[in-house]
């Protein structure tokens, strides 16, 4: 007879590092503070082997070192894995953080998307540039009803922008899609996007795809670089 199906420890493990890496960004667990593998299975009710594989994960993240003589201490921030998914959602959940990690990822967007929109005038491929265009309208549609701060916009934004970033043909910026749409995700989630964005702002992105279409670099770019300073005035980022 088979040996009955064990659960899997990965809820409990996420659940876990999801407490621990809320309270290491948030300041609760400063820097400095030691704790150890016998303190983990007292506080959360789990075996050393569970223990071991939290530590292991938060090490992984930057967010803890552990030797045998000190136990598991927790890092400053500059040791963070900043581009990682985990830290950047336990940063944005966080409202002393939040201010800090929005700026962060939209001062690298503008650094990086402007050029991405260059690049892809010339590497999207018609089926992209086609989609870019729908996009376009979609987004000005949804700003005209008063639904920006809808999952919809949302959505439509992301891919947007996401597809600018993969139609660069630059693998390393296709790379930073993930952690630049968190900017779009953490707009929503906190109500910093307005139910009635900027039409005229919402209207470049139009003018971004055609020149994409047109295969006009220099246009391209100049949309992009225009439609990131109409967006930051209009939310005051």
């Amino acid at each position: 007879m088979a040996a009955p199906h064990e659960p899997s420890a990965e809820p409990l493990l996420t659940s876990i590092l999801d407490t621990l890496g809320e309270q290491i960004v948030s300041g609760a667990l400063e820097p400095g503070h030691t704790f150890t593998l016998q303190d983990l299975s007292n506080r959360f009710g789990i075996s050393r082997t569970v223990a071991r594989e939290v530590m292991r994960a938060l090490e992984q993240l930057g967010l803890v070192s552990s030797s045998r003589r000190v136990g598991i201490k927790v890092l400053p921030a500059e040791h963070w894995a900043v581009f990682d998914r985990s830290v950047i959602n336990w940063r944005l959940s966080c409202a002393e953080q939040r201010p800090a990690q929005i700026t962060s990822l939209n001062e690298l967007r503008t650094a990086v998307e402007p050029i991405a929109a260059s690049l892809a005038a010339t590497h999207a491929t018609p089926a992209q540039s086609q989609r870019l265009l729908e996009l376009a309208h979609l987004l000005v549609e949804l700003s005209e009803a008063g639904v920006g701060n809808s999952d919809e916009f949302l959505d439509a934004d992301k891919e947007f922008h996401t597809l600018i970033l993969h139609a660069s043909g630059n693998e390393m910026f296709s790379t930073l899609a993930d952690p630049i749409m968190h900017v779009l995700e953490g707009r929503t989630r906190y109500g910093i996007m307005p139910d009635e964005p900027s039409v005229p702002a919402m209207r470049i992105h139009i003018d971004l795809a055609q020149a994409i279409i047109d295969g006009n670099a220099a246009d391209s770019e100049r949309a992009s670089r225009n439609l990131l300073t109409g967006i930051k005035e209009f939310l005051a980022i």
